[in-house]
């Protein structure tokens, strides 16, 4: 019928439908400049971020699985109130105690509606006469569980969204402080503390910092369905501090590495308190504050205020925690046979003699328990039963990655050091 009607279709009419058609063909086979410039765009960006989703295990269900929450099928949402239960919402939903009773019973996994919260949304899928189909119940940002009726009885499950991942990167030059040179980067706090805490066994980020200063940091972002939901770990980050670079990165095990293999992570910490200020140092003779005479002081005091957290600097075993009037509050740690670590003037303790400690865990609060002239931490650091200064002894580190994950992470390093090379370049073009 079409083609007769095409004939009966006056010359002119004719060629300007042909025209119409090939102009048609012409714009789906043959791309535009703009399309040619937006598809050139997106090789860019994935030069400049890679992309890749996470492997996430499913245990039950799948996003597949999920039952389209759509209106024409009579799902109603409903925001959870205070003192909501799940009784209250299915009376609110016209549903009966029966249908609570047979849903509250649908299996281990519908024991998560105990824990409904107010401000989250339940949503709730009848029939055309209203009776109960199913429930969804979005517990967190990827994870649903979802309740239904089949002709076996209740089913439940949970249905689990796909986090996709994506590497962006930040650039800073410190010219005032560390924090101000991150936020001008456009860092979240988060983000900056973990900068300062993978390369804070070789900088001392309240003593060491200089103007000009600078960092490269190739960090995750997650998406769930395009939509922003937060930031991942930061995959590898270099910062070069008084013309010193540090490059790490980071392995599958969650610890940082140099581009060798060699841990950032030592087997102490330079600083096991956030101190304001080091009111005095490691020396052989110094004026006592309080018993006013001369004599050697053999750690380091760390200004901080009173109940400021002080941690482990390694891992250990506590030999001694105990009050006496000269040391006040004070925890002695053994790490091996070779070192002791020692913490004095605490306003509290928080560990016990004979107890076994890791690295940054808390054992006790900055105070001026004993001969203190005012709230510090005394930080002392013996080698072989001899005092040594905390700030320059050397350190020993740890082990190295394992020889079984060392061509894999050589592979993994490469690619990580070429995201940040390429950072930079994409940054000196840029300015």
């Amino acid at each position: 019928m079409l083609k007769n009607t095409i004939k009966q279709l006056p010359i002119p009419h004719k060629f300007m439908l042909s025209g119409i058609v090939a102009l048609l063909l012409l714009m789906v086979f043959i791309p535009s400049d703009s399309v040619e410039a937006s598809r050139h765009t997106e090789v860019k960006t994935l030069e400049l971020g890679k992309r890749y989703q996470l492997d996430l295990t499913l245990s039950q269900g799948s996003e597949a699985d999920a039952l389209p929450i759509d209106e024409q099928q009579n799902w109603h949402a409903f925001t959870i109130q205070k003192g909501d239960n799940l009784a209250k919402i299915f009376n609110r939903a016209g549903l009966s105690a029966q249908d609570t009773y047979r849903v509250s019973k649908a299996g281990s996994l519908a024991k998560k509606l105990l824990s409904i919260k107010p401000g989250q949304s339940l949503s709730i899928l009848k029939d055309s006469e209203g009776q109960f189909v199913a429930l969804q119940y979005a517990y967190s940002q990827t994870e649903t569980l979802q309740i239904s009726h089949e002709n076996s009885g209740f089913q439940s499950e949970i249905l689990t969204k796909p986090i996709e991942t994506r590497l962006n990167f930040a650039q800073g030059e410190i010219n005032s402080s560390f924090w101000n040179a991150g936020k001008r980067a456009n860092m979240s706090d988060n983000q900056i503390m973990s900068l300062a805490g993978i390369f804070g066994w070789d900088i001392d980020f309240a003593l060491e910092i200089r103007e000009g200063d600078h960092f490269n940091v190739v960090y995750e972002e997650q998406f769930i369905d395009g939509e922003f939901i937060g930031y991942g770990d930061i995959v590898a980050a270099e910062f070069t501090n008084q013309g010193e670079t540090f490059t790490a990165i980071r392995h599958n095990d969650g610890n940082y590495y140099t581009p060798e293999g060699r841990s950032m992570r030592k087997s102490f910490l330079r600083a096991p308190v956030n101190f304001k200020y080091i009111s005095s140092s490691f020396s052989k003779k110094r004026f006592h504050p309080v018993q006013k005479r001369w004599k050697a002081h053999r750690g380091v005091d760390y200004a901080a205020r009173t109940g400021t957290p002080v941690v482990a600097a390694g891992d250990g075993k506590v030999i001694r925690a105990t009050y006496d009037k000269f040391n006040g509050h004070h925890v002695f740690i053994q790490h091996g046979e070779k070192y002791v670590t020692k913490y004095i003037h605490f306003s509290k303790r928080a560990v016990k003699r004979g107890q076994h400690v890791k690295q940054g865990q808390v054992i006790g609060y900055v105070g001026a328990t004993g001969l203190a002239a005012g709230p510090h931490l005394h930080y002392e650091f013996l080698v072989d039963g001899v005092h040594r200064n905390p700030r320059t002894v050397s350190l020993p580190k740890a082990k190295p990655i394992a020889e079984k994950d060392k061509a894999e992470f050589s592979q993994l390093a490469a690619q990580r050091v070429a995201l940040l090379e390429n950072n930079k370049r994409i940054m000196l073009a840029m300015n």
